[in-house]
């Protein structure tokens, strides 16, 4: 955990939010300013700055987003439709908060490119 990251910080309950999916390695929350019907965040409960700072230590961690995203949106209903996964890197990729998270976003359509 880092202690400055809110991202960590929502993990530990200090900061509240309205999270929507929970297990032993992930959390699901619903993100304050949505692009989508439905725009929850998947996060790992360990501190993990990126995509590009997984090791491979962390693959069960990874399998059990993915595996969360996909649980949520069946549970949900936004998955006959189609929805959509993201992930910003960096300044150049977007990423405003330093701790890996995946955006879900469904319940309308999304095209390509996504701009």
């Amino acid at each position: 955990m880092s202690e400055n990251c809110i991202f960590c910080k929502i993990i530990k309950k200090e900061i509240n939010s309205n999270i929507v999916y929970e297990d032993n390695n992930v959390i699901g929350f619903k993100d304050l300013n949505p692009v989508s019907p439905t725009h929850v965040l998947f996060i790992p409960k360990k501190h993990i700055q990126s995509i590009d700072h997984i090791e491979l230590e962390d693959s069960s961690i990874i399998s059990a987003i993915l595996l969360g995203i996909s649980k949520y949106a069946k549970q949900i209903g936004i998955s006959e439709n189609g929805y959509r996964v993201v992930s910003n890197i960096g300044k150049f990729g977007g990423q405003t908060v330093l701790h890996l998270h995946f955006h879900l976003l469904g319940g309308r359509a999304h095209f390509w490119p996504p701009g």
